[in-house]
Formats: structure tokens, sequence, C-alpha cells
């Protein structure tokens, strides 16, 4: 069970490696890296490469490691009770599994996705040590002890938004997506457009990297972005010589898919007004 990439996913050998390490310890694979730069599409796609399912948990601020273990519905018991509901007398009735039970009681070994871990609160990972680490955990209404099954694949990702406690760092395999340099951008997007003319490609994505080198920015455009900018290319039938800037201003042609704050859009309109006005 080796990951070597897929046809519709452009992995470098170090990327490659780290999640055949992670699979070989059977350990989490901690995914950082930009925004944009595919640690979800990466989930997907080692899914779809071992020919596993794939379960996503997509974390959000208000989440809680609990919910990824159970739930109790305290208030349908509660309602049921009230209507006589012979359900009620079984508390298993209104346990409702989360997302790390689900891969724990499949029938076979699941990719499991816990999506941008830093968004949750900073004691999140340390909650989920014990049941990452023993591949069990206890549901104390009933008493039962719920064991996987089979040691799913783990995959969590980060946008490095807050530090990790050092005691789950331990238990992962660490990997950092580095930005994708021009050959390996130019890669990808032959993926997403196959025969897109080599004038327009090689035209756009020097912009593209000029743009990100641009002192100051806030933001800069990462690698979705940057698809989403040549499918408006291609869509708007562009030439190369529509990309072409006049001197009058460092924006690109429809850098709305680019630069994503006014910020970065002012400071590019005063760069241009200072580099004319030095002249």
């Amino acid at each position: 069970m080796r990951f070597q990439g897929t046809d519709a996913y452009v992995a470098s050998p170090e990327l490659t490696r780290a999640v055949n390490a992670a699979v070989t310890l059977e350990r989490p694979l901690l995914v950082k890296g930009e925004p944009g730069t595919g640690k979800t599409e990466l989930a997907r796609e080692v899914a779809r490469a071992l020919g596993l399912p794939l379960l996503e948990w997509h974390v959000k601020s208000t989440t809680k490691a609990q919910q990824g273990l159970y739930e109790y519905d305290a208030v349908s018991r509660l309602r049921d009770s009230q209507i006589g509901d012979p359900r009620v007398h079984d508390v298993a009735n209104y346990i409702r599994p989360g997302m790390l039970w689900r891969a724990f009681a499949a029938e076979g070994r699941v990719v499991l996705l816990i999506d941008e871990i830093d968004k949750a609160d900073i004691e999140f990972p340390n909650d989920l040590l014990q049941e990452l680490d023993r591949m069990e955990f206890h549901v104390h209404e009933t008493g039962a002890t719920v064991r996987a099954r089979h040691r799913p694949v783990v995959i969590v990702t980060s946008n490095n938004e807050k530090e990790l406690p050092d005691a789950f760092l331990r238990r992962c395999f660490f990997h950092y997506i580095r930005f994708p340099d021009m050959e390996t951008l130019r890669r990808i997007v032959e993926v997403h457009f196959p025969g897109i003319r080599e004038a327009l490609l090689a035209t756009a994505l020097t912009q593209f990297f000029e743009l990100r080198e641009a002192p100051g920015l806030k933001k800069k455009p990462s690698t979705s972005e940057a698809l989403d900018w040549l499918k408006l290319i291609l869509a708007e039938d562009l030439a190369p010589e529509d990309l072409r800037r006049d001197g009058r201003s460092l924006l690109p042609r429809l850098h709305g898919a680019l630069l994503k704050t006014e910020q970065d859009v002012h400071l590019l309109e005063r760069l241009a007004f200072l580099a004319r006005a030095g002249r």
C-alpha cells in the first residue's frame, strides 16, 4: 500500500515519501503549508490512489474533540420521554457517532482527514492524543469501548494559524508543502488544463510569480488562485499579448482572482506609481 501520486495530483518526491512513511509508522501525517497548496486535496487523492474510502472531518472554531468521538443527544431523549417513546430506556439510541467512531467501526481501512486542525481551540489536538494513540475510546453513557477494527490512515492539515502542542506533534509524521516552483506549477497547470498554449502559460506564470514576489503583499496568491486565474484567461480566450502590462499598472488582467484584499490592490497601484515617478 504505497502512494505514488495520481494523474490528478502532482506530488513531489518528498511528499510521497512523507505519506508512505506515515502509513508505515501508522502515525497521523500532519501536513502544513500555505492555504491553497493542496493539503485537503492530498487526503482525497491518497484515498483514491490507495483505493480506500475517505471520511472528512472539517474542523471549525467551535469544534470540540468530543464531537469526533460521539455526541449524546439528550434533547431528543427528553422529547421522546415526554411522548412515551420506548426507545428512551436504551441510552444507546441517543448516541451519535462522530468521524473517529465511524473510522474505527468501518469494515475495512479508511483514510480519515482532520482538516484545518489549527482552527479549533488549542486543547483540541491534546484531547485526541489517547484516541489516536490507542485507537480506542470509552463511551461513558453506555460503558462500551469502541476499538478500531482497522487502523485508519489519518491525515491532519494545518494552515499554521496557531502553534500545535508538542505532545501532539511528537505523535505525528510532519511534512510542510512548500509553494511549488515554476516547473512544478507548470506541471500542475498542465494536469488541470491539458494542451494549454505554451506562450500563454509562460506569460501567465511569469506574471504570477512576479506578483507573488511583490514586497509587502498581505496575502500572496496561492496555487488554487493561479488555477482560477488561468481558467478565466482561457474562458476569455486571451492571448499572451493581452496579458502584457503597459507599465501604468502592476495589476494583471482579471486580478480579482489573485488578489483578495484591497490593501494588496492599493499596494501594487502605489508601486506602479513610484516606478513611473522614478523614471
